[in-house]
């Protein structure tokens, strides 16, 4: 049986429709669909209740060297404060998971990991740690909160100070008051617009959502479900678990080398991945020219030839297109190389273009 946020029953009173996902009942939309959330992120602000997602705590004299053991990013110069994004290895080079390492202070750090993943990286963590460190996972009593959009900075400022909000993209600020409701806050986000992510305790967050709602209503602001969330993070080439990442596919493959400290003394999954040598697969960007929309597992060709698979695709409201990442060969993943797609049986062509699709200076008002 599936479990309700502590906004459930705002969702529903906002007219949500709510299906499960990652064992929640989350809003998938509201009322006025997914391609007007899309673009109100992209023009204005909106509110996500992203409370599913998994929240830890490692703590100890140990943690740092626990953390640079389980992920791939370098997290030895980290400040109090500053966030890094990292995918989490499995021993063969796959991905485990990608999550958010914030620097809280000297040994304590707070990882968010994704909502499907949330036990599976509880017990890959737990069995895994070594030393003076403290595994404490506090996600069933946390709320989080993701105020998106080129708005988000304008509502924000009428609860917070300016100075008191964390001023770095990838920063956060702990113990901060917004509206009398004590939280911490990000300034991260995953729909390639700026923004802010919002913890608080369950029991503050329908206090926290319907201020922020109140104090944003001139923005525009409004509460947007996971089906403009992901339409969001596709045109951005944010990658999604499950989809972009999998535990076969490896953080080099997938575009992610950026965040892959090979320079770091060890950490899981690096020999698998020193061994793995140059890819022989990468994630491209594909715009169909034909017509259709690719999903995933759709097969690609190149020349009668398969020579990959869709991982995500959608209709990209601001592109006003159908837009696709796909896994494919290197020798097919150049710019510009002509690709089909296999859409119901049909084959619909394609192209491959950067990625990523969307940057939020491309916006314009609609």
């Amino acid at each position: 049986m599936e479990k309700k946020t502590p906004l459930y029953d705002c969702h529903v009173k906002s007219g949500g429709k709510m299906v499960p996902f990652a064992g929640y009942l989350m809003p998938i939309q509201y009322e006025t669909g997914i391609i007007a959330e899309h673009r109100l992120v992209r023009t204005k602000a909106g509110l996500f209740d992203v409370s599913h997602m998994g929240e830890f705590l490692l703590t100890g004299k140990d943690a740092l060297e626990n953390i640079q053991n389980l992920v791939t990013n370098d997290c030895v110069a980290m400040e109090n404060g500053q966030i890094k994004y990292s995918p989490m290895c499995n021993e063969q080079g796959g991905i485990v998971d990608d999550l958010m390492v914030h620097k809280m202070e000297e040994n304590r750090y707070m990882l968010v990991v994704n909502a499907s993943n949330r036990e599976k990286d509880a017990d890959w963590i737990k069995g895994r740690l070594k030393g003076d460190v403290l595994f404490i996972d506090f996600s069933e009593g946390t709320a989080e909160i993701a105020l998106q959009g080129p708005a988000a900075a304008a509502v924000l400022q009428k609860l917070v100070k300016k100075e008191e909000l964390p001023q770095k993209y990838y920063s956060c600020v702990e113990n901060t008051t917004v509206g009398g409701v004590i939280c911490i806050i990000a300034k991260t986000g995953y729909t390639g617009e700026d923004g802010y992510e919002l913890y608080t305790d369950n029991q503050n967050a329908v206090r926290l959502w319907e201020l922020l709602l109140e104090t944003g209503a001139k923005e525009g602001l409004a509460p947007c479900g996971l089906g403009c969330r992901d339409t969001l993070r596709l045109e951005a080439a944010m990658p999604l678990y499950g989809h972009e990442m999998t535990d076969e596919i490896s953080p080099i493959e997938t575009g992610l080398t950026r965040y892959v400290g090979m320079n770091k003394e060890d950490f899981i999954g690096k020999k698998s991945l020193e061994e793995r040598g140059t890819p022989k697969k990468k994630r491209v960007g594909i715009r169909i020219t034909g017509r259709g929309i690719a999903r995933e597992g759709y097969p690609v060709f190149q020349q009668g030839k398969q020579v990959g698979f869709v991982m995500s695709g959608s209709f990209c409201p601001t592109l006003d297109g159908a837009y696709a990442t796909a896994f494919v060969n290197v020798d097919a993943a150049e710019t510009g190389s002509r690709l089909d797609v296999e859409i119901r049986k049909s084959m619909v062509e394609a192209v491959v273009v950067p990625l990523p699709f969307y940057k939020k200076s491309q916006t314009k008002e609609k």
